[in-house]
């Protein structure tokens, strides 16, 4: 029994990330993807809160769009496509999985406002 507990604690850690990705998010995971969106640049194409821009289309139906699944999104992101940019080399698998969760929100949490900038002196 007591060897068993190392090998299930480990698969609990390999599993947690596909989690998320697989659509068992958490409103942390959500409200950190909103983050993610704002401060990733998400926004300069696809405009505030998903609602698209002529750069970039509207993300805003994803939580109910069943072609879009999770692994599709998280694909999309990481890789590219179409005139989109891949973002493999500036997100972790984590970050990726935590976009996903917020474009897959119900209720999207907007991001907190960005801190003021201080003063040029």
């Amino acid at each position: 029994m007591q060897s068993f507990l190392p090998i299930l604690l480990l698969t609990l850690a390999i599993m947690a990330p596909t989690a998320a990705q697989a659509g068992g998010s958490t409103k942390a995971d959500e409200q950190a993807g909103s983050l993610l969106f704002r401060d990733k640049g998400c926004s300069h194409c696809h405009g505030v809160g998903g609602i698209g821009t002529k750069k970039g289309p509207a993300l805003t139906s994803l939580s109910k769009d069943k072609l879009w699944t999770p692994e599709k999104i998280t694909q999309q992101i990481l890789n590219g496509g179409q005139k989109m940019p891949p973002f493999s080399e500036s997100l972790t698998d984590s970050e990726a999985a935590q976009l996903v969760a917020y474009l897959r929100a119900k209720h999207k949490p907007a991001p907190p406002p960005e801190p003021a900038a201080s003063p040029v002196r």
